[in-house]
């Protein structure tokens, strides 16, 4: 039996855009998200967020099926537009009442809430101000930040302000696999920066309006691996690992944007030469505001391959056979797990940690007894219970674990084609049916251990 810590913490968790639905109903305001599943092309199988889950109506019977589950803890993210539907000013009050009855319907099931105030749905009347890439979009986030936690602050004591902020700089501005669909690397690294000042603006506000509060952020983090020991596979990973870990964690701990990510891109004429022109003074310092845990965001590694090199060395590390990677075409490698939170406790020590996402999809649906057997998930998440649990016999303070996902939802660019949930949602009729894996998570959670 390997038990965790008398007071480590085990949840779940969703995303506003992934499950509410009711994407223009009681007052809500149009998302970035909206905007880009409305725009034929985008989307596998023309899916939306429209109805998703439907969670917004449904939302007392999830928090039954949660207790049910036994669930300690739930991390859900606050639609930013259902409160500001221009993004500033002028606060929605339905919008306001449904995350008012959520958390306390939450609390009175024991079920502790971890909020997230930003999981990439920004409200499309501030990206047709320039979104991200603007300096405003910051400081209209601080503004619905401190309208969100005078709200709930008094009850919610734990507080993420962003969600992978990489994935909306990068995913959404460079690569355009997201909204808002932009292929511009400038706007991207200006959106990056202002990611992280709007958390570093927010984070006192926070404090202040919810005293005795935990406040955070979640980065996707990446096990990156080079192929061989060629120079060139070495110098790919570093640059791989510096593209999507270093650029966030090393500002947030106080050691600026890494100076060899930055010479990249100003080679690259992403970045002018010099000072980066998107930093103001003081910039540095406000997103090095401390924070009281990192939540880490884990699916899998990624081994890095400099295919250019012409005298690189054959691979020595070898990948799982692609037909046992998920259907999301991810390895599974949960030693990559234990790896990255070895290295991050190393390199930038933070006082605690969580798992905010970690979890696998499949496709497997119920049978003809209306049972859904997900061994394939138990086995992924045995495994990466057991790197976690390692990575605390290390020394790493961490603190939680929340499963990806709570049910299936929408999983942005690929629609309904991937399902994470503990438990399975029949889009069409809305019936919720808890897998193998629910009831498998429901006994690790009962016994703190496996």
């Amino acid at each position: 039996m390997q038990t965790f810590p008398s007071d480590f913490v085990w949840g779940t968790a969703t995303a506003a855009y992934q499950i509410e639905g009711a994407w223009n109903e009681d007052g809500k305001g149009e998302s970035i998200w909206d905007r880009f599943s409305h725009t034929p092309g985008k989307i596998k199988n023309g899916d939306t967020g429209d109805i998703a889950c439907d969670h917004y109506h449904r939302w007392r019977a999830d928090i039954d099926l949660m207790k049910a589950l036994g669930l300690q803890a739930y991390r859900f993210s606050i639609a930013w537009a259902r409160l500001l539907p221009a993004g500033r000013r002028r606060p929605n009050q339905a919008g306001l009442d449904f995350y008012d009855l959520l958390v306390d319907g939450l609390l009175e099931a024991g079920i502790i809430p971890y909020v997230t105030l930003y999981h990439w749905d920004l409200p499309q009347a501030l990206q047709d101000e320039g979104g991200w890439p603007a300096r405003s979009t910051a400081e209209a986030f601080v503004e619905y930040a401190d309208l969100a936690t005078r709200a709930l602050g008094d009850r919610v004591k734990n507080w993420i302000t962003h969600n992978e902020p990489w994935v909306a700089a990068f995913v959404g501005h460079e690569k355009g696999e997201h909204a808002p669909g932009w292929q511009e690397p400038r706007a991207a690294i200006h959106a990056g920066h202002h990611l992280l000042l709007s958390h570093g603006w927010a984070v006192p506000v926070i404090r202040r309006n919810s005293p005795g509060a935990q406040v955070g952020i979640t980065l996707n983090l990446t096990h990156i691996m080079p192929a061989s020991p060629s120079p060139a596979d070495g110098k790919m990973a570093r640059f791989i690992d510096g593209y999507i870990n270093r650029w966030f964690l090393d500002p947030l701990f106080g050691r600026n944007y890494p100076r060899d990510i930055l010479d990249v891109y100003t080679a690259q004429g992403h970045v002018d030469a010099g000072a980066p022109e998107f930093v103001q003074p003081g910039d540095m310092q406000i997103i090095t505001t401390p924070i009281d845990f990192l939540g880490v965001n884990y699916y899998t590694r990624d081994v890095v391959r400099d295919e250019q090199a012409p005298d690189n060395l054959p691979p020595t590390v070898i990948q799982a056979p692609q037909e046992q990677w998920t259907p999301m075409g991810w390895e599974v490698y949960p030693q990559g797990l234990y790896d990255l939170l070895v290295r991050v406790q190393a390199d930038y020590a933070p006082a605690r940690v969580y798992i905010t996402e970690n979890g696998m999809s499949l496709e497997t649906g119920p049978d003809e007894r209306g049972r859904v057997k997900d061994q394939r998930r138990i086995d992924y998440l045995h495994g990466h219970f057991q790197s976690a649990w390692r990575a605390i016999q290390e020394g790493v303070p961490l603190k939680g674990y929340f499963i990806w996902s709570l049910m299936d939802n929408f999983e942005w660019a690929r629609g309904g084609s991937q399902r994470f949930g503990l438990v399975w949602v029949d889009f069409s009729t809305q019936q919720r049916l808890p897998k193998d894996s629910a009831y498998w998570y429901k006994e690790v959670i009962a016994r703190n251990g496996f």
